[in-house]
């Protein structure tokens, strides 16, 4: 039979005890509280992590954000640049039209100008040859016939003048004042007694009449009163006809 040592069993018993007491004092106790602080070391730089990792996830969302703001900052930047080429380039076509019709405008008018100018001087030079050409003509015609076809033509003149008008004229002549008679070349004495009694009459006055001799005049007469002058002479007439060749060069 197996014999039994209380004592001994009652010793290993305590001692068991006391090194489940030492270990649970000194190594477990210690051990769990190590744990426990491990674990909340972890639970904290857990929370850290994820902390860090919401904080960063906002800075990527806002920087994302940012970015997409950029890029839409720039696509409008781009289409208000765009926007802004386009209207100048239409802006610098529309000057550039402008101008070319400006310029067009402005050559047409110089042309016109030239033109204009060119036909005036053409004018005058067919008024001057036309009038030379009738001077050389009108020399081979005798003084009498020329002389005749001048008095007719101042005596229907004064014929239809309105007799206030002609009554001014003759007025002019009271007190002896004489009417002077300047024709292009010398009358002979003949035909000048001649023009002398037709004035007379035509203007139903009695004084003195003087004559005289104005080369300028080409071809014709003028009566000259004391303060009027009556012209039927080639010199008013291609006067007035210069004056109408300018008027119609002058600007449109």
């Amino acid at each position: 039979m197996m014999h039994l040592d209380w004592w001994t069993i009652g010793l290993q018993t305590i001692n068991f005890g006391i090194l489940v007491w030492l270990l649970y004092r000194f190594l477990y106790k210690p051990v769990l509280t190590m744990i426990d602080a491990r674990k909340a070391e972890v639970r904290r730089q857990f929370d850290t992590v994820r902390d860090f990792e919401a904080k960063a996830n906002a800075e990527l969302a806002a920087v994302e954000a940012e970015r997409a703001g950029i890029a839409a900052e720039r696509e409008a930047a781009l289409k208000a640049a765009a926007a802004q080429a386009q209207e100048m380039a239409e802006a610098r076509r529309a000057q550039a039209e402008r101008d070319a019709q400006a310029l067009m405008d402005s050559t047409r008018k110089t042309l016109a100008s030239e033109r204009e100018s060119a036909l005036d001087e053409a004018r005058r030079l067919a008024l001057d040859l036309g009038a030379d050409l009738a001077q050389r003509l009108l020399a081979e015609v005798p003084m009498q016939y020329r002389a005749e076809a001048w008095i007719e033509r101042i005596e229907q003149h004064l014929k239809a003048m309105p007799q206030a008008e002609r009554d001014a004229l003759v007025r002019q002549l009271a007190d002896g004042k004489p009417l002077t008679i300047v024709t292009a070349c010398a009358l002979p004495p003949a035909t000048a007694d001649q023009w002398n009694a037709r004035l007379r009459q035509s203007l139903g006055v009695a004084g003195a009449m003087t004559f005289a001799v104005d080369p300028a005049l080409i071809a014709g007469a003028e009566l000259h009163f004391p303060t009027a002058i009556l012209r039927f002479s080639w010199q008013s007439a291609l006067a007035a006809t210069r004056t109408e060749v300018g008027s119609h060069g002058g600007p449109r």
